[in-house]
């Protein structure tokens, strides 16, 4: 892999207008722009005809994992004065990783009070990264109480409140633990999925909880210096067994989002088997990068000078990408999270 990559290289003019504030009512009327990866010839599309350009033996690949309203406004006990927590990472029954703000008047031993003391939170210590250690006590069921108290931690580019929780989660949304859903997902309804499966495509199922890592900005400007965060996956055998018959029978594996893609790409060994497991991965994907597994990738439209449009560039190529999300801006498509769809084949 080339070492004079650099963040620079990945940064494009973006009107904030641009930026999606709210989702569309209906899933699957998001535009999407198809990449021809080899050419770098574009073309536009409603997501509703995704399935014409899947094939019967097809695999897409789904990531389940549920976002849990990790948001927590509170105030310090003792003082009232306004503190806002983001939980990232369960550590045990009741501590959970967090974000804290402001994190200068939350040292350990400060004890904080949410929704009127139905659920109090000891900070014990700080973590790298300036994280906290925090845990937590209340009546009940912990799930239950974050439910009612807690919001969908929306990435700081979103400024607009979502009416709909559920609009932050993929309809297959199952196992709790993300801070930020896998967003190429929110396109597809109960209805377009089952479409495709009766059109003869397979879909799997992984499960990689994202933390907000994914919004951090590269730092550096050497792309080989910048450290990625680490996120935990999970590939039962059933899903590895699915994608393993689907390559060796000459399907394509088609990645819905950029989580799927790095969790296949973490699984799999130098031969492009999938290994079912559990692990955490830090895996960074970008030009230069030989894929494994994944053949095609549906995605959104991402921020300048991130990892994930490095990823989609060690795909397509940095050119291709690029000349396509300016088309994207020309033709004014919907930015991010809550945005338009792109499909790389």
């Amino acid at each position: 892999m080339s070492g004079s990559l650099l963040k620079s290289d990945f940064y494009f003019e973006l009107p904030p207008e641009l930026i999606a504030q709210d989702p569309l009512e209906e899933r699957t009327s998001s535009r999407l722009l198809v990449l021809d990866r080899h050419t770098g010839a574009v073309s536009h599309h409603v997501f509703r005809e995704i399935g014409d350009f899947l094939r019967p033996g097809d695999c897409l690949v789904l990531n389940n994992t549920k976002v849990i309203p990790a948001r927590l406004l509170g105030e310090r006990e003792g003082t009232g004065a306004h503190v806002e927590l983001l939980l990232l990472k369960r550590k045990s029954v009741d501590v959970w990783e967090s974000l804290v703000r402001p994190g200068k008047k939350c040292r350990p031993g400060t004890r904080l009070t949410f929704g009127d003391g139905l659920l109090k939170a000891e900070i014990l210590e700080t973590v790298e990264e300036g994280n906290r250690l925090v845990r937590f006590s209340y009546e009940g069921i912990f799930e239950e109480v974050l439910d009612r108290l807690g919001e969908m931690p929306l990435p700081p580019y979103i400024t607009h409140k979502l009416q709909d929780k559920n609009r932050y989660q993929t309809v297959y949304a199952k196992h709790e633990g993300s801070a930020a859903a896998p967003t190429a997902g929110l396109h597809f309804t109960k209805e377009l999925l089952a479409g495709l499966e009766k059109k003869g495509i397979r879909l799997a199922y992984v499960t990689l909880h994202v933390g907000l890592g994914t919004f951090r900005p590269v730092k550096e400007e050497n792309l080989l210096e910048h450290h990625m965060h680490s996120e935990h996956y999970q590939v039962s055998q059933e899903t590895a067994d699915l994608i393993n018959k689907t390559k060796a029978e000459g399907g394509r594996i088609i990645c819905v989002g950029t989580t799927s893609c790095r969790t296949v790409e973490s699984a799999a060994d130098e031969e492009g088997i999938l290994r079912p497991g559990s692990e955490d991965t830090n895996i960074f994907i970008y030009p230069g990068y030989r894929f494994k597994v994944l053949d095609a990738l549906i995605t959104n439209f991402h921020l300048p000078e991130s990892t994930l449009i490095m990823l989609v560039s060690a795909l397509a190529g940095r050119e291709h990408v690029l000349a396509a999300y300016e088309e994207a801006v020309r033709e004014r498509y919907r930015f991010y999270s809550l945005g338009d769809a792109m499909l790389v084949l």
